[in-house]
Formats: C-alpha cells, structure tokens, sequence
C-alpha cells in the first residue's frame, strides 16, 4: 500500500510517517517511480508506535523496544537495551 492509504488506515499524517522512516522505526520498499510501498503488516506496527509514543517513549526507546515486542523476547540482550534507555520501569508496567 502507498503512503497515504497507510496514513489513512491508522490515522496518522504521511508527515508522521516519514519521521518514522528517518527515525528507522519504520520501513518502506520503493516502487519503480520511487513511492513509498509498505506491506500490511505496517498497520500495526504503526500502531504500535502510536501507542509507545503515547506511553511517553522517545523514538530510541522504541526503536530498542520494536525488536523485542515483534520476537516476544524478554530475555537479554533485548531486556538490556529497555534498560540502558530507561525504559525498564515502564516495560514492566506496559500491557504487552
């Protein structure tokens, strides 16, 4: 899907989603003219993101955190990096 029917989907700005392009938490292939194509698995790693954002993380927490929340892995070095962020407190009251 391109950009915009993502942005649509989940209800955030295309801005938004560049920024999590730069900030690596999200990926994009690109098509033959050069648009952004995300598979629908984006929709709810975008999701995600919203949600951690919302939980006070900054972008380099999340991005530590997006590794260990996709595999399930608690164990280290995943939980090491939730805790060399500050995150550690917040990953253990965190719903997930």
């Amino acid at each position: 899907m391109r950009i915009g029917e993502l942005a649509s989907r989940v209800g955030v700005s295309v801005r938004a989603l560049r920024y999590y392009e730069e900030q690596d938490l999200l990926v994009s292939a690109r098509s033959p003219s050069g648009q952004r194509l995300y598979p629908d698995s984006a929709v709810d790693r975008v999701q995600l993101i919203q949600q951690l954002y919302s939980a006070g993380l900054p972008s380099r927490a999340i991005l530590e955190l997006l590794p260990c929340v996709e595999t399930g892995d608690v164990t280290l070095p995943c939980s090491t990096g939730c805790r060399s962020s500050g995150t550690a407190s917040i990953r253990r009251s965190a719903p997930w």
